[in-house]
């Protein structure tokens, strides 16, 4: 008897991590540049009453 190993769950594990990944690094974005980005949209409606 030869044996395969089950390997289907390995894909589908590192796309979950590639994401979780994905995910850390945009809250982290929107964490540093938010009081910016906020700030900038104040502005810009500011201008437009």
């Amino acid at each position: 008897m030869i044996y395969i190993p089950d390997e289907e769950g390995q894909g589908l594990v590192e796309y979950a991590l590639i994401l979780l990944l994905i995910a850390i690094v945009v809250l982290a974005i929107v964490g540093l540049l938010g009081t910016q980005l906020s700030t900038a949209y104040s502005r810009v409606t500011d201008m437009f009453p």
